[in-house]
């Protein structure tokens, strides 16, 4: 189960011309930004990727917005763990569970969810926080994930097991992302 300790949060890819294209976005949307929201209320890092942003354009707004000293890490590569910056970000955090959301979920979330998994780390993939163009797509790569040992979590799920218990003192906070 996740410790509000031991984990990171890496959101990839959510840019302008690629978010547009992805399947029900309102809700991958919707979900993506209850999970920076949560994650910021237990003060567990967060990674935000750009895959080529000088092609696909920056993150969007709804995103970059919710993250406290916003400061995405470019990257050329499909996995984000190719990317030197990434890795030293986050194994300076020194934490083993990396949970992930973002795009497109059979490309770049599937790649960086293996090498994490490679390396020796526990992956959590929030399933309602990926997409890809289609819906086919984004289940293979959910179920590809799994195959390779990632665990499938969804939004709320994640964010209660950060928080554990209704007394926690930021359950209210919570509360109020989650209504």
């Amino acid at each position: 189960m996740l410790s509000r300790n031991s984990a990171v949060l890496v959101v990839i890819d959510f840019q302008g011309s690629l978010f547009k294209a992805m399947h029900d976005k309102d809700n991958l949307l919707m979900n993506a930004v209850k999970a920076i929201k949560g994650a910021a209320i237990f003060n567990v890092p967060i990674i935000v990727t750009e895959q080529a942003p000088e092609k696909l354009g920056p993150t969007i707004a709804p995103i970059a917005g919710e993250i406290k000293d916003f400061q995405p890490v470019g990257k050329e590569a499909f996995s984000c763990w190719e990317n030197k910056k990434f890795r030293e970000k986050l194994e300076a955090f020194s934490r083993s569970n990396v949970i992930i959301l973002g795009i497109e979920c059979h490309v770049c979330v599937y790649q960086t969810a293996v090498d994490l998994i490679e390396n020796g780390y526990i992956v959590h993939v929030v399933a309602d926080a990926v997409s890809s163009r289609t819906k086919a797509n984004s289940d293979i790569g959910l179920a590809a994930m799994k195959t390779c040992g990632a665990h499938l979590t969804g939004t709320e799920m994640f964010l209660f097991e950060l928080m554990r218990t209704a007394a926690d003192p930021r359950s209210r906070d919570l509360f109020k992302i989650v209504k």
